[in-house]
């Protein structure tokens, strides 16, 4: 009688074990899974910011340049409005304006600055508030300090 009360509790505390060895498997596969899951989402999330501050980086130079080609195409006279330059005008430095703060929303604090003055500069050129400088050689030093700042700041995602 002892010999199965002996063999009863052995298989008894092997049933335990093998309870708790599997429970303890089960528990481990459910953390790596649950932390495999968590990498993924915040790789996801990471890509996605990437790609919302590279459209932010390049919806701001396309508005960049329109407002480029408008201090290109700005008539002589200050009069003149040929074929409605001043509204275009006008249009392109609200779009750039509001480029300016997707960048200042989207992407990182650093930029912010070489953004906005960036535009400032952009702004100055296509109103004419630059003297007797050429177009490209007021906004070259802006333009390259944006450009630096924005490969930065793309580099840290």
């Amino acid at each position: 009688m002892a010999g199965e009360l002996w063999v009863s509790t052995f298989s008894l505390a092997g049933v335990v074990l093998g309870g708790a060895l599997t429970a303890f498997t089960q528990r481990a596969a459910q953390r790596s899974a649950d932390r495999a899951e968590e990498r993924q989402r915040l790789a996801t999330t990471a890509e996605t910011r990437r790609a919302e501050q590279v459209q932010a980086i390049q919806e701001f130079l396309a508005c960049a340049q329109l407002a480029e080609q408008a201090a290109y195409s700005r008539p002589e006279a200050w009069g003149a409005d040929e074929d409605g330059w001043m509204t275009r005008a006008k249009e392109v430095m609200v779009k750039l304006w509001t480029a300016d703060r997707g960048v200042a929303l989207l992407c990182d604090p650093a930029l912010e600055a070489p953004a906005r003055v960036y535009g400032h500069a952009l702004n100055q050129a296509v109103w004419r508030e630059i003297g007797d400088v050429e177009v490209n050689e007021h906004l070259e030093e802006h333009k390259n300090a944006f450009m630096i700042a924005a490969r930065a700041s793309l580099a840290l995602v």
